[in-house]
């Protein structure tokens, strides 16, 4: 017989799940309509057709339009999260920088309208879903440093590997289909890995801007300084890698 604490919990926990699924059933709806017709054809009226729903119950979700499209996105984010290959030690990282890029450009390819949709709003870089791939991103990023492959500084070649993927499915879909040769993807990755990494490990050589970078990456790991004395290590190192 179920406890009276159960019994009292019980009605909530079935409201909560129930306002989950019409919540994704909405998203799901919506997620349709731009697909098929564009942003233009998410009206508040249409999703809450296709969902099965009355407009007000949209809103008591959502909030507003806006709050709805924001839910789209971030489910968008979350969908290519789950599309991403986490190897915490691959065996070739230059390979695993143009897979990660790879999988980025196929996942906006495949999505046109979500993934526009995705990066139309800077506000939407707040997704708890989009600063976890950036987890993702920065953690390739720190494994070429640590290894003495970056050429430029962690944040900036971050930078850049998103910029070149998020400009190379933009393009590519704002071009007519019979413009649209896989060479400019090829080549935009390739410039992006050459703007990014060294055709060898700096830590081999004598370059102090490629080892001052690798020490960077390592730095959070050690634990004999204090943390003045990292701070005051990580401020030198960060001028010699400027210096590259």
């Amino acid at each position: 017989m179920p406890s009276h604490a159960e019994s009292r919990s019980s009605p909530t926990d079935a409201s909560t799940i129930d306002r989950q699924q019409t919540r994704q059933r909405v998203i799901e709806a919506a997620i349709g309509l731009l697909t098929r017709g564009g942003r233009e054809a998410v009206t508040t009226r249409a999703v809450a057709d296709a969902a099965g729903l009355q407009p007000p119950a949209l809103y008591r979700l959502f909030g507003d339009k806006d709050g709805l499209l924001d839910a789209v996105a971030e489910h968008g984010f979350a969908a290519f999260l789950a599309t991403k290959h986490i190897d915490p030690d691959p065996p070739d990282l230059i390979e695993d920088l143009r897979a990660g890029w790879d999988t980025a450009v196929e996942f906006g390819l495949a999505n046109p309208a979500l993934y526009t949709l995705m990066y139309n709003e800077p506000a939407r870089a707040t997704s708890a879903a989009f600063r976890a791939g950036m987890e993702i991103l920065m953690g390739r990023v720190r494994r070429l440093a640590a290894g003495g492959w970056l050429r430029v500084d962690e944040e900036l070649a971050a930078q850049i590997i998103h910029a070149t993927a998020r400009g190379a499915v933009l393009t590519w879909l704002s071009l007519p289909e019979n413009r649209r040769s896989p060479a400019l993807l090829t080549t935009l990755r390739e410039a992006m890995v050459a703007a990014v990494t060294n055709q060898q490990p700096t830590v081999q050589d004598a370059g102090p801007a490629g080892a001052a970078r690798a020490l960077i990456a390592t730095l959070p790991e050690q634990t004999t300084l204090s943390s003045a004395e990292q701070h005051l290590l990580e401020e030198w190192l960060k001028r010699l890698a400027a210096d590259g």
